[in-house]
């Protein structure tokens, strides 16, 4: 079956409970929905133009919400609004203090980045005991943007774990056949319904699914091979110190 090597690898990182298509922002609401969200501290890695932040305002009020990004990109040039706190970096080293952050937010921000380990050791870092790392990135994706290197779900995996992050959740986002023919034709409005709803090869998976009475983390597994874009969770120790981040 497609997807039964991933499946293995990734053993409990694949949530059983849904084989759905998934979004970094339907995991960020349903994770502070459950959580604590008083006085929240978020850092958005790779914020460009710092839209997140009403997103976050929206799921609680209180965020203490920080951007950082490098000081040119076409995401960055669009900024307008004076309304948070932005920082710009060098691509790795954070100008933040260890432990300064309950989340970090990095949404189709990895697949730019020239060296991914280091700037994840930097995101353990800055990162509290218990913190959480949520986001996107491409897998299958076509160049977009200046991308250097689409990480699989297995490397990224390994990646968070080289770093000191233990990755909690591999979910499957949109398909990689719609991104290609959505990047060949240049885009348009008839692409945009595949990100809040099952894209086609994902609805194709659930159809096979259904008539061979799979289970959601085969299901997943399978969507995950063939995707464009996975989402992603991973958590920095509650256990670890900051010289250890560091190490």
């Amino acid at each position: 079956m497609l997807g039964d090597d991933l499946k293995e690898l990734l053993g409990h990182r694949i949530p059983g409970h849904s084989g759905a298509q998934h979004s970094a922002e339907a995991e960020l609401a349903a994770r502070l929905e459950a959580g604590d969200r008083a006085g929240l501290r978020v850092l958005d890695l790779g914020c460009g133009a710092g839209d997140s932040i009403d997103l976050f305002r929206s799921l609680s009020p209180g965020v203490r919400w920080s951007g950082v990004d490098i000081e040119r990109s076409a995401e960055v040039e669009m900024r307008t609004r004076a309304d948070a706190d932005f920082h710009t970096f060098d691509g790795e080293r954070l100008p933040f203090g260890d432990a300064e952050f309950d989340l970090v937010w990095c949404k189709q921000v990895l697949e730019h980045v020239e060296n991914p380990q280091g700037l994840l050791a930097e995101v353990t870092r800055v990162l509290q005991p218990g913190g959480v790392l949520i986001g996107s990135t491409s897998q299958l994706e076509p160049f977009h943007s200046r991308s250097t290197a689409n990480p699989t779900p297995y490397g990224l995996s390994r990646a968070f774990e080289t770093a000191g992050l233990q990755t909690t959740m591999l979910r499957p986002g949109i398909d990689s056949l719609t991104l290609i023919v959505r990047r060949a034709v240049g885009g348009g409005a008839l692409f945009d319904r595949w990100w809040a709803r099952e894209s086609p090869v994902n609805r194709a998976i659930d159809l096979y699914a259904r008539v061979r009475k799979l289970d959601a983390r085969a299901v997943s597994a399978a969507k995950l091979v063939l995707c464009g874009q996975f989402v992603f969770a991973a958590e920095r120790p509650a256990g670890m110190s900051a010289g250890q981040a560091e190490a």
